[in-house]
């Protein structure tokens, strides 16, 4: 059996396996701030305002109005995981919950029952561009955790572990695990009621980059996981012998280590892998269930609850300019990184 089981280029939003549902990718140039955290009047000319999602000038402004970014909006019945490679995001939530995390840290929310939130991306630099790189994550919560109590949580860069492999010839790969383990190295713990929190279920997720001419082996995990590559900066690589170009989704063997050698530019790839949940998956935007019925509950609660409402006076939230990282608990415990 071929370890590679399929190659395919990447879209918009990245096509996952299960027990993921979704994998976004967002780099934006950002242009300098005006002083509301927000986009020059002219820089918005001719863009769709609330409906920006092509690129334009470098960046997009999505949901936003005057500040880029998602304001509050509902989720239920998964869990989202945001990496932030470079730039700035602010969280806050229905639960009065908030947070401000950077390049490096990573945000992992169980929406469970039902929670609302936001995820806004102010232009702290008056002077200089805000570049942005994230990647929003879905991962599908089972039938048993998929009406818990909403939960964040933040995994700060100081703390997410990291692997560095050295070659024979000196090259280095460097793994960020956000979650599952790589070379006896485990990650951080996930949100209790996640499916990442148990280890028989095999979740792995990992951003990698490899030094040009740099080798690594993915080590191998259980037959039953679903395992993705996404290759998205850099120029070329080889798996296992096959040449796959930037821009690519590689649909792997589980089972089997995988052999990986970079080319001559810098190369850059998140992994996705996991173990599927066994059950129907009905989805509507942002509402994840077991069934059509249980959509159609979840429709009727939203509309009759708001899910808690919006406790914030703002639709587009964003923390002070002058704020550094933080995460503000519902419980009103608070972290400053």
């Amino acid at each position: 059996m071929t370890k590679i089981k399929n190659i395919e280029p990447l879209g918009f939003p990245w096509k996952t396996q299960n027990p993921f549902l979704f994998c976004a990718y967002h780099r934006d140039e950002y242009p300098v701030g005006n002083e509301h955290m927000g986009v020059h009047s002219h820089e918005k000319v001719g863009r769709n305002i609330g409906q920006d999602f092509m690129i334009r000038n470098g960046w997009r402004m999505y949901h936003g109005s005057e500040i880029p970014g998602f304001p509050y909006h509902p989720h239920r019945g998964f869990e989202t995981i945001t990496i932030n490679k470079e730039g700035v995001v602010d969280h806050s939530d229905s639960l009065g919950a908030a947070g401000r995390f950077m390049g490096g840290d990573v945000q992992w929310m169980t929406a469970g029952r039902g929670i609302q939130h936001s995820e806004m991306f102010p232009l702290v630099n008056e002077n200089e561009p805000n570049p942005l790189e994230i990647f929003q994550i879905w991962l599908n919560l089972p039938k048993a955790s998929k009406m818990v109590e909403p939960h964040f949580k933040m995994l700060w860069r100081e703390e997410i572990p990291e692997v560095i492999n050295t070659d024979s010839e000196g090259h280095k790969t460097t793994i960020q695990v956000v979650a599952g383990n790589v070379n006896d190295t485990p990650a951080l713990q996930p949100n209790p009621d996640s499916w990442a929190a148990n280890p028989d279920n095999y979740v792995g997720v990992f951003t990698v980059k490899m030094e040009p001419s740099a080798e690594w082996t993915l080590d191998k995990t259980s037959p039953d996981a679903s395992r993705s590559l996404f290759f998205y900066k850099g120029s070329s690589i080889e798996i296992e012998g096959k040449t796959v170009r930037s821009s690519s989704l590689v649909e792997l063997d589980a089972s089997a280590d995988i052999s990986i050698t970079n080319g001559d530019e810098e190369a850059f790839f998140l992994i996705l892998e996991g173990k599927p949940i066994d059950e129907p998956v009905v989805q509507h935007g942002p509402f994840v269930m077991n069934t059509s019925d249980e959509i159609r509950q979840t429709m009727m609660e939203y509309g009759q609850t708001q899910f808690g409402g919006w406790p914030w006076e703002q639709r587009e939230v964003v923390h002070p300019r002058e704020k550094g990282r933080f995460a503000l608990h519902a419980d009103g415990r608070e972290e400053i990184k």
